[in-house]
């Protein structure tokens, strides 16, 4: 028994890396896209808001299923869908629609996928301390790989609209016959006696999500997860190129960098959680404040060499805020509702996305250098305050019990 729940959790972890793998996939493939099919920034924008618009209910909709239904019965369809949504990429390269349904079809399978299996992998951990890295490392991998091959290929392979994507129908269908067979924890706890009342509470706002600790810490830096891999693999490679210089291969370098520091940080990512998660969480901000700031004069050269110092910054703030935020959602939160506290987790980190549209519109106003030099002023003043609130404040959450954090506790 010893032997095989590492084996379970690794399984459900490929699963995760699979489908991020699919949903990242696409970032390079803009550049592409913009230049075989002559698309307006208005359709790039389209393509890259739809994602969004799909991910954000699957999210709010999988990790409470998870947590009512079990795990299995939202990651294993889900990562079964995955591939066939690169198929719609694959069938249709030139076709708007299809590529359109293509990514509405992968944001959905990722937000049903990515929080319960989460929780499914911190339950097949039985309680572990690595559990948080575990499932950031796989995730990670995934978002960091498969932008880096669809570049690669896209750049130097036989046709740039259909190549990329051919890695990823094969990892997603071994990744569901390895996901097959894996355990649904949540789903035995369910079939045990229930406490009194449990049902009513199913749909209700889990404790976690009521505490002072979760908005107050975990919630202003969750953005930061994907704010700054964002800016690094998005915004940093046109900001420091000409239209006619940036390329697919640029951009893929840029997201090595950037996901090569976020996750070579984890495991002290993981260290510092284990000690206090806001320490890891502090560092993580005062790491995107850095990175901003470096990036600001990149831009005025422009610079590359000092763009991938900026991302490499912008990767270790990733990692930081990742892991820690993950460690610390799962110790506020129980069995019965880690799913839907992860989901949720999740769509704050989401919220990250929109960092591209934001530095487009500071740029009217401040200019490139300037957008820069905000974000960076912004995430220092955000690193001052959570450090303040360790001096002056109490032990983390994790030292605490769940019940010392509600609101309506702190109110009594």
């Amino acid at each position: 028994m010893t032997l095989r729940a590492p084996a379970a959790w690794m399984r459900v972890a490929f699963a995760m890396f699979a489908v991020g793998w699919g949903a990242n996939q696409f970032s390079p493939m803009l550049i592409v896209y913009r230049q075989a099919l002559g698309l307006s920034d208005t359709e790039i924008a389209g393509l890259f808001a739809i994602y969004a618009a799909t991910l954000i209910p699957g999210l709010l909709a999988g990790g409470p299923l998870s947590d009512r239904f079990g795990r299995r019965a939202c990651v294993l369809p889900f990562a079964a869908l995955s591939p066939v949504a690169t198929l719609l990429l694959v069938l249709g390269p030139h076709d708007l629609t299809m590529i359109a349904a293509g990514r509405a079809l992968a944001g959905v399978c990722s937000g049903m996928v990515f929080g319960p299996a989460t929780a499914w992998v911190q339950d097949l951990s039985g309680g572990s301390s690595l559990s948080a890295r575990r499932a950031a490392l796989a995730l990670s991998a995934g978002f960091g790989l498969g932008p880096v091959v669809a570049a690669l290929l896209a750049q130097w392979g036989p046709d740039p609209l259909v190549v990329p994507y051919l890695p990823h129908l094969v990892l997603g269908v071994v990744a569901v016959a390895a996901v097959w067979t894996v355990p649904d924890t949540q789903r035995a706890a369910l079939a045990g006696p229930a406490e009194p009342g449990a049902a009513g509470r199913r749909w209700a706002l889990p404790p976690a999500l009521r505490t002072r600790t979760f908005w107050l810490t975990v919630a202003p830096a969750a953005p930061f997860v994907f704010g700054s891999v964002s800016i690094a693999i998005v915004v940093l490679p046109e900001e420091v190129t000409s239209a006619h210089t940036l390329s697919a291969g640029f951009a893929g370098l840029m997201t090595v960098l950037a996901f090569t520091a976020g996750i070579g940080i984890q495991p002290a990512a993981r260290i510092l959680a284990a000690r206090n998660d806001r320490l890891g969480i502090i560092a993580g901000t005062g790491a995107a404040a850095a990175g901003a700031a470096v990036s600001a004069v990149a831009v005025v050269g422009p610079n590359r060499v000092l763009a991938g110092l900026g991302a490499v910054l912008l990767g270790l703030a990733y990692g930081l805020c990742l892991v820690c935020g993950l460690h610390q959602s799962e110790q506020l939160s129980g069995p019965a509702d880690r799913g839907a506290v992860l989901s949720c987790y999740y769509v704050l980190a989401y919220l990250g996305f929109c960092a591209p549209y934001a530095v487009d519109g500071l740029n009217e106003v401040f200019g490139k250098p300037g957008t820069f030099a905000v974000l960076a002023v912004a995430a220092a003043v955000l690193t001052g305050l959570l450090a303040a609130s360790v001096v002056r404040g109490r032990p983390a959450a994790t030292r605490e019990p769940r019940a010392a954090h509600t609101w309506d506790h702190a109110r009594s």
